[in-house]
């Protein structure tokens, strides 16, 4: 994310936020300690995701390995059938994109890899962002629990602080989706099982392709999580900075159970925006979904950029601001994208489920 100094303002603001997150989710895990003991969790078979940040990793030793095929499979989880699938009409969503985890599809195909540091990206970052395939692969196909064949898209962070290449101690991947929302109304679907660790920030969120201005043209956060508190921050970015635009600057923080044992979560972004008889895009409303709930709404502000025009981003950062000034251990960290798509409408109910969510979610915190 593009944080500049004024988001140094909104630290305080943020860290309370995650603190409480916090606190929310240890008195849920303590409550229901018992349960999750004794049941399994649907769809989700096999170990959980390696913490790596108690254990040394092997694999960006020798990173010549990768030069002609891509690094091992996560130890992750993998995906089942969706609770509650098929929309409110029997039928499913149209899909209009869907990128490619074929291990004979460059990633280069569906994503834009930013390089660099960039002076930190606004908050003091760590890592060097590479095209290398240590950091951004695909899995070769392999079968689930289930049976079914599985392909995914890894993003690699691998911290190195023994280096003696400064450039080498911290790298990390960057990805910008080269298909924009295209639409001014639709779904963004993603299953991720995110990094959860100190010094660690994973994002999937959106900005207007390029040129733009941030923070007035718009940002939107779907799932970040940072320093494995297992909370995500579903946010809102738009306008300044000033108390105008406070109402354009919204956060929510969702406890997620299993989210720092590598579950894989389902995230889901919805937009609803007007268009004139010109086919000039106004006002509408945005929908945050969690594993099928509603967290989080807003209405989408005027004079902004149509969605249409937005990217879809994700990137393992690491250290800097957010982070508190919390460096990573010595690993790997991965995030595993098992699934990405575009709809026409949202899935398990379309238009109708939209509509009775944006009733019932509510609105961020204003930051």
């Amino acid at each position: 994310m593009p944080f500049k100094d004024t988001f140094n303002q909104l630290k305080g603001q943020l860290k309370d936020l995650q603190q409480g997150g916090q606190k929310m989710l240890s008195e849920y895990q303590s409550k229901h300690q018992s349960q999750s003991q004794s049941q399994s969790q649907p769809g989700y078979p096999g170990a959980s995701q390696p913490q790596y940040q108690n254990q040394s990793q092997p694999q960006y030793q020798s990173q010549s390995q990768y030069q002609n095929q891509p690094p091992p499979i996560p130890h992750g989880t993998h995906p089942g059938a969706d609770p509650g699938s098929g929309s409110g009409s029997g039928a499913s969503p149209t899909i209009y994109w869907q990128p490619s985890f074929s291990p004979s599809t460059p990633v280069s195909a569906s994503w834009e890899h930013k390089l660099g540091n960039n002076n930190g990206w606004g908050n003091n970052e760590i890592q060097q962002y590479t095209s290398e395939p240590s950091n951004s692969f695909h899995t070769h196909t392999h079968t689930d629990g289930d049976g079914q064949q599985q392909q995914k898209l890894i993003l690699r962070a691998i911290s190195q602080p023994s280096h003696p290449d400064p450039a080498r101690k911290y790298t990390s991947a960057r990805l910008v989706s080269r298909q924009r929302l295209s639409r001014a109304r639709g779904s963004l679907v993603a299953t991720l099982s995110l990094p959860c660790s100190l010094g660690v920030w994973p994002a999937f969120w959106l900005l207007p392709y390029e040129p733009f201005t941030w923070p007035t043209d718009g940002e939107v956060d779907v799932a970040e999580t940072w320093n494995g508190d297992g909370v995500n921050h579903s946010c809102l970015h738009w306008g300044f900075f000033t108390p105008q635009d406070t109402g354009k600057h919204r956060v929510v923080g969702t406890p997620v159970q299993g989210m720092q044992t590598g579950r894989p979560v389902r995230f889901e972004f919805g937009w609803w925006q007007q268009v004139d008889e010109h086919g000039r895009q106004g006002q509408g409303r945005m929908v945050w979904w969690i594993d099928g709930r509603p967290v989080m709404k807003a209405p989408i502000p005027q004079g902004t950029r149509p969605m249409a025009d937005f990217v879809v981003l994700l990137n393992i950062a690491m250290g800097g601001n957010v982070c508190q000034g919390q460096m990573p251990r010595e690993g790997v960290y991965d995030m595993v994208v098992h699934e990405m798509k575009m709809l026409e409408e949202p899935e398990n109910g379309g238009w109708q489920k939209f509509e009775m969510d944006w009733a019932r979610a509510r609105e961020g915190d204003r930051i």
